[in-house]
């Protein structure tokens, strides 16, 4: 009796791909790592713009994946346009620092300068990072309140609002 594999794959190299990629698993050349779920990154977006709403600011709020990449993004109606490019690049401070973008504006004064030419990072208040299970998940970041101070306070106000099932997040 002959049995078809699927894909066009032989048995015996069936078998090899499957040992090998134990291999692979036991020597450590793949790694695995930890994202937020994409469903969790839109609530912290919608989250934000209602904190900020609700002071009477309107923003846009975008979370960004730990490799720079947009997972939400949510800007109020009479936001500016160009709050949404803030927003993402102040979060990407977050991504590249692992610390809050204000946070790293004050402790990198000497570099300053140079970190906000890097494409796509910008040293302003307003970005927080997202942490479970000991791992840089992602970050929040806010713009268009009247100071970066309020965009971190919406930022946080989301953070606060998921930070319990971020704490039993595995």
């Amino acid at each position: 009796m002959l049995i078809s594999m699927p894909c066009g794959f032989s048995r015996p190299a069936l078998l090899l791909l499957l040992l090998l990629g134990a291999q692979l698993v036991q020597a450590g050349v793949l790694v695995t790592s930890k994202r937020l779920n994409p469903d969790l990154a839109h609530e912290m977006v919608l989250a934000a713009v209602e904190a900020c709403r609700a002071r009477g600011y309107q923003v846009t709020a975008v979370v960004v994946g730990r490799d720079g990449a947009e997972q939400a993004l949510l800007r109020d109606v009479h936001a500016s346009r160009f709050t949404i490019q803030l927003a993402r690049e102040k979060a990407n401070a977050v991504i590249l620092s692992g610390i809050a973008s204000g946070e790293l504006r004050a402790r990198r004064r000497d570099i300053r300068q140079e970190l906000n030419q890097v494409d796509g990072v910008l040293l302003l208040r307003g970005a927080l990072p997202i942490r479970a299970a000991g791992s840089l998940l992602a970050a929040i970041g806010v713009s268009g309140a009247p100071g970066g101070e309020l965009d971190e306070a919406c930022a946080r106000k989301a953070l606060d609002g998921v930070e319990e099932r971020l704490g039993f997040a595995e």
